[in-house]
């Protein structure tokens, strides 16, 4: 991964404020990036966003993606070379109880960000960001395929494959004449210091570990591919600046880790109370136990096949989970001593970049 191509380009984030969004903030601002961001406000508290110092150094613009008229303004006024986006309602719960707004963002927040990427001559490389929940789950013990069927069962895995068809659409529809090279990335799931979402392993065992509690695991044998954030980041904006410069290399890619990452939930949290216990603040011990609170469907098994974008680019998992553990343990045991966190951040993104 080369940022060198980033010093000085402009580049717009949606959804900037979130977990994965503050991470490219801060390895876009190291490589000297022009960056903006058009986002909601950090939708937990505490924000990640906010604990590494990002909103003074960005041009940061609140704003729903639901909005198409501000968002063009934006546009307008940026003028982006690069737009990732990332802008979701991403919590599945969540969207079983609000399925409406749930669908409202991520189909046609897709199609905003489409509109406005059409009408900007500026823009030359756009990477939409789905989830690795696209596909029709069939429980399979092999990873799904870029080419596999779309049909995601829960209402944000759904409406996520929505967007995957609204982007496949413009692109067959206004992106012919390859001006715009226009791709979809499909990442599994990602962990990594700094979440404090609701309804994710690591932040609910964050939380429990602040309030001296055990950690209550809902499904300890559900299989996910698990990645730190830094792989699915540094991977959009490899393929964001390599089809920037080649058109013929944009389409969509899994992002993943290897199949000796699919872990189960019972599996990753065993490991973060071990790496904790071992590394971690000695005044505060982890342990979890099973609780099912019998709540909405969840997929138990999945795992993507990741040939393509390793054949197309030369792409690699860098950090196995337990390099990744480690990390989360380093970032929260800062956290917890009241450290700077962004100076963390910085030093888990030299390693990473190091290692590439």
């Amino acid at each position: 991964m080369n940022m060198d191509f980033y010093k000085g380009r402009k580049v717009l984030i949606t959804g900037h404020t979130g977990f994965k969004g503050s991470w490219m903030c801060r390895v876009l601002i190291k490589a000297g990036a022009v960056v903006s961001g058009y986002a909601m406000e950090p939708p937990t508290d505490p924000a990640l966003f906010e604990l590494a110092g990002i909103r003074d150094r960005i041009d940061h613009e609140t704003g729903d993606i639901r909005d198409l008229e501000h968002l063009r303004k934006v546009f307008d006024r940026v003028q982006p070379e690069v737009v990732i986006h990332m802008a979701a309602q991403p919590i599945v719960r969540d969207s079983y109880k609000d399925p409406v707004y749930t669908y409202e963002t991520n189909v046609m927040g897709t199609v905003n960000i489409l509109e406005c990427v059409r009408q900007t001559p500026s823009v030359k490389s756009f990477v939409n960001v789905t989830t690795d929940k696209v596909y029709l789950n069939k429980e399979w013990p092999w990873g799904y395929r870029e080419n596999e069927e779309l049909n995601g069962y829960d209402p944000y895995s759904n409406s996520k494959s929505c967007s995957e068809l609204v982007t496949s659409s413009y692109r067959n529809s206004f992106f012919e004449d390859k001006k715009v090279a226009i791709t979809t990335c499909r990442a599994g799931n990602v962990l990594g210091g700094g979440d404090f979402a609701n309804d994710r392993i690591i932040p609910d065992c964050i939380r429990a570990l602040a309030a001296n509690r055990e950690i209550i695991v809902r499904n300890p044998d559900s299989t996910r591919p698990y990645q730190h954030v830094l792989e699915p980041v540094c991977a959009y904006l490899m393929i964001a600046a390599r089809q920037y410069e080649d058109l013929s290399l944009a389409g969509c890619y899994n992002v993943g880790p290897d199949d000796t990452d699919c872990r189960t939930t019972g599996e990753i949290v065993q490991l973060f109370c071990d790496k904790w216990n071992e590394l971690g603040d000695p005044d505060k011990k982890a342990a979890w136990r099973c609780e099912n609170d019998g709540g909405p469907h969840e997929a138990n098994f999945l795992r993507l096949d990741c040939s393509l974008i390793k054949n197309t680019f030369g792409w690699k998992p860098r950090w196995n989970v337990e390099t990744t553990m480690d990390n989360i343990v380093r970032w929260s045991k800062a956290y917890f001593d009241g450290a700077e966190v962004a100076a963390v951040m910085d030093s888990q993104i030299d390693e990473y970049l190091l290692n590439t």
